[in-house]
């Protein structure tokens, strides 16, 4: 059993200036192509969606004005979890005065995709407004229900998973719970409490317990397991159990893993992967995300993973490299490890013989206060009978035009879908074009071509 008391969990808020040279990467006007195939297993979501799970990522509000962030995030993602911006201290700064506009952000833009949301976190520890440790018992008991009713009450019928309680439980080998207001104040009994007004406030959401340090059988994961195996026997309602799974190589993958997964799920809860980063590289990052990923599969209620967040540059943990994306979003030899192990395949521009496609962008004719785009479709080694590809703006640039094609827009309006207007029927290596005119609006960047989807 490792512990490592920097494997910690809920990472706190970006504490650097986030970099706006990307973009800036992006303004070549040469071509910029990218193919998919129908056979839904080129993508992570795709894959994971064909073996019956979700796969999403830690989403932070301030990167959905990032044409790369938002274009990778849809093409990978079927799920999002807020990184900050549901915690209490970023919701609830003052009693009883709630700000949602960041949450709503992330939860606009995921249901404009058809995307789950999770709910993190209602009651932690961490991250939590100064007033709340100064109340008394009776009020911080008040205060506890009010948020988790406001704050579900806000969201209700939109949240998949909530996290509900995060990180009651000690490091080591005690077992204990640990210190915090709602421990000191209210006793063990503010987690049940918790669970119980969390299910009236919005009975169809799924509620877990979520923690870290918990991945492979210990003294903490015991600890977790007795109390929901308390919960299940009592008719306490809780629904799954979250594993933050932040690994390293002084704390790698356990090799009970798979087993410790296994017993949660045989008390009749499921587990979900809420928080995986592995720091590394190489084959050896690869080998441990394709671990966990065969772990996931292995237990029918493990229902799905995220990943805590999309590119290197961003992740909390930037310097050891955990993410499945570097910090120019190429995907790297993990990325692929655990594609393969969803049981997909990258494809390629031919698809082997399935239908597929290759989208290529160039920049036409351009003005002081516009310019126009083309994408060109491009069938692969076999004819097609429809497509479909989206165009990523960087706000606050807008298409005022579109031409041979019929195109739908996610609710920011920075993402459009383009799909065949009566040019949907290629033969194999026959190709089509739609364009599209961009109001510049002080930004000549040039647009993200997402992949190519035929069938």
């Amino acid at each position: 059993m490792l512990m490592l008391s920097t494997r910690r969990t809920s990472p706190p808020r970006a504490r650097r200036a986030l970099g706006a040279g990307l973009a800036g990467l992006l303004a070549l006007t040469g071509v910029t192509a990218l193919a998919g195939t129908a056979d839904a297993a080129t993508t992570l979501a795709s894959a994971a969606a064909a073996k019956g799970r979700y796969f999403g990522t830690a989403v932070a509000a301030n990167h959905l004005g990032e044409a790369q962030y938002v274009s990778t995030l849809n093409t990978e993602f079927d799920s999002v979890t807020p990184e900050n911006e549901m915690k209490w201290d970023a919701v609830e700064a003052t009693r009883n005065s709630f700000n949602f506009s960041a949450a709503d952000r992330i939860v606009s833009h995921a249901q404009s995709r058809g995307m789950k949301v999770r709910g993190h976190t209602l009651v932690w520890h961490s991250q939590l407004p100064s007033w709340v440790g100064g109340l008394s018992a009776t009020d911080l008991r008040s205060a506890m229900n009010n948020h988790i009713n406001q704050v579900m009450g806000h969201y209700k019928g939109k949240i998949h998973s909530w996290d509900v309680v995060n990180e009651a439980f000690q490091d080591g080998s005690s077992g204990a719970r640990r210190s915090s207001p709602f421990q000191d104040k209210l006793g063990n009994g503010f987690i049940e409490e918790a669970f119980r007004t969390a299910r009236a406030a919005d009975p169809a959401a799924k509620l877990c317990y979520n923690d870290y340090n918990t991945d492979g059988i210990n003294a903490k994961s015991n600890a977790v397991y007795n109390m929901v195996k308390d919960f299940k026997a009592r008719g306490v309602p809780i629904d799954c159990v979250g594993f933050q799974s932040h690994f390293n190589s002084a704390s790698p993958v356990p090799s009970d893993y798979q087993a410790n997964l296994q017993r949660f799920a045989d008390l009749g809860v499921e587990v979900q992967i809420t928080e995986l980063d592995i720091e590394g590289s190489g084959t050896s990052q690869a080998t441990s995300y394709g671990n966990v990923v065969k772990a996931c599969l292995a237990v029918t209620r493990c229902t799905g993973i995220t990943v805590w967040g999309i590119t290197d540059k961003y992740s909390w943990r930037a310097s050891g490299t955990p993410l499945l994306f570097d910090s120019n979003y190429n995907k790297k030899p993990a990325y692929t490890a655990v594609l393969s192990a969803l049981g997909g395949s990258s494809g390629g521009g031919d698809g082997g013989g399935s239908a597929a496609c290759t989208a290529t962008y160039a920049k036409a004719e351009e003005w002081s206060d516009r310019f126009n785009g083309r994408v060109t479709i491009t069938a692969g080694t076999s004819a097609i009978s429809t497509w479909s590809v989206t165009v990523t703006l960087t706000p606050p640039q807008k298409i005022s035009t579109t031409w041979n094609g019929t195109p739908s827009w996610d609710s920011s309006g920075t993402v459009m879908t383009m799909k065949p207007n009566g040019n949907g029927s290629l033969a194999a290596g026959a190709s089509t074009s739609f364009g599209f005119t961009v109001m510049k609006n002080g930004t000549s960047t040039p647009p993200v071509i997402g992949a190519c989807t035929a069938s």
